[in-house]
């Protein structure tokens, strides 16, 4: 009878621990808030290389995981543009990157073509930077500082159509780190398609 106490108080705490444990964490790779991104590299649509260091922003950057495919992020392609427009006289850039081994150069660049994105779109073949930062969805956003610390991760706002947004979340974290603020709220859940990963 003791024993079976103890393995359901046990069983308890181990429920408890993982109710609170963000779900990133479990991924070893993931860049946790308050962590600086390191830099990396990654060809465009054309091939060419291009660096973090060379797309960031000077007050801070918007990396967002997208998808050619995903219905959830078609739904956010004009909310995408309007945030990287809205920002960048601001120094806040953004830069897309697709981790998905399912879609070509080409898939990525009529996507691009078809939204009239200003924002240069990376190929993450292989998922690394994906893996690094503990991206899962799509659409996904890693919010840096000017000094590449991430202050906020997750979702876009609350609902896929823009009629029913109650919370904008990104904004509300990009005005305050511009302001000089911490960021009040550094995560909430991201929603959308997974990454497809090889």
């Amino acid at each position: 009878m003791r024993n079976r106490r103890f393995v359901v108080a046990a069983l308890s705490l181990l429920l408890a621990a993982s109710a609170i444990t963000p779900a990133h964490a479990t991924n070893p790779g993931g860049t946790g808030i308050g962590q600086p991104v390191a830099d990396f590299k990654l060809p465009d649509t054309d091939g060419k290389e291009r660096s973090l260091a060379s797309l960031k922003g000077e007050k801070g950057t918007v990396i967002i995981f997208i998808s050619a495919q995903c219905p959830m992020v078609r739904a956010y392609n004009e909310r995408i543009e309007k945030l990287a427009q809205d920002y960048r006289a601001k120094g806040v850039n953004v830069v897309g990157i697709n981790s998905n081994v399912t879609e070509s150069a080409d898939d990525i660049k009529r996507h691009i073509s078809d939204n009239s994105f200003s924002f240069v779109v990376l190929r993450d073949k292989g998922s690394k930077i994906a893996d690094m930062l503990g991206a899962e969805r799509t659409p996904e956003v890693f919010l840096l500082d000017a000094s590449n610390k991430l202050v906020y991760r997750g979702r876009i706002d609350n609902h896929r159509d823009v009629a029913l947004v109650q919370t904008s979340d990104l904004r509300n974290a990009i005005e305050e780190t511009l302001a000089g603020k911490s960021v009040t709220k550094t995560e909430a859940a991201a929603f959308g398609c997974t990454i497809k990963r090889g």
